[in-house]
């Protein structure tokens, strides 16, 4: 557990995200995978996000993630099939909003926006939620797949249920709006590397973004 400024609980990266054992069954399930074969799998996923969040959805191929896994590319295809389910089954939301959104909502209204910015600055200080969510902001600008993942898990799944279960007015805007600062951030950190956004530490994130979040997601919209 960690704690932000103002003594509200932001739990671990690893507790933020979705029961990985479920998703290993699921994609088990999809690809018809070998009992066993979790070693070899788990590698070509492992070279997949880092070459997506690396270098984007145009330059990273089927092949180059089979020579970094030093697996035959054909073994790539026969467990995720093409390149945007290989993409797709990689790149998963590093949060599940099933966690994150009670514990966003629980505490005082003020603080929301501080503690979602603390769940944030928590993913993007971990190296897996900072490749992920990387290469979803890296992989977006140039595939319409990775858009509407960004779209659909962040966006509808995560923030527009916050925004509704704050219970102020325009859910879907305000859900866009802190989108835009999220996003933002990860653009301006991960991909650009400003300084000093890419050096700056969990808390000092937390109350530097938390205060815009806030005015997004529980404060009245002046349109």
């Amino acid at each position: 557990m960690e704690l932000n400024r103002q003594g509200d609980t932001v739990v671990d990266v690893s507790e933020l995200a979705a029961d990985p054992s479920a998703s290993r069954a699921r994609s088990s399930r999809r690809t018809g995978r070998r009992p066993g074969d979790s070693g070899t799998r788990s590698t070509i996923e492992s070279a997949a996000r880092r070459q997506f969040a690396a270098q984007g959805y145009d330059r990273t191929s089927m092949r180059s993630v089979a020579v970094e896994a030093v697996v035959d590319p054909g073994l790539v295809a026969h467990y995720f099939g093409t390149k945007p389910q290989l993409f797709s089954a990689v790149v998963e939301l590093p949060i599940d909003p099933a966690v994150v959104i009670p514990i966003v909502m629980n505490g005082d209204r003020q603080e929301i926006g501080h503690r979602l910015a603390g769940v944030m600055a928590t993913v993007l200080g971990s190296p897996d939620g900072a490749a992920t969510m990387t290469a979803l902001v890296r992989c977006a600008a140039s595939e319409p797949a990775a858009a509407e993942v960004i779209r659909r898990r962040f966006t509808h799944d995560v923030l527009t249920p916050l925004a509704a279960a704050i219970g102020m007015d325009h859910p879907e805007a305000r859900a866009a709006l802190t989108a835009s600062q999220v996003i933002g951030l990860v653009m301006a950190r991960e991909v650009v590397g400003l300084e000093p956004l890419r050096t700056l530490n969990r808390e000092q994130l937390t109350t530097l973004i938390g205060g815009t979040i806030q005015r997004y997601l529980a404060e009245p919209l002046d349109w």
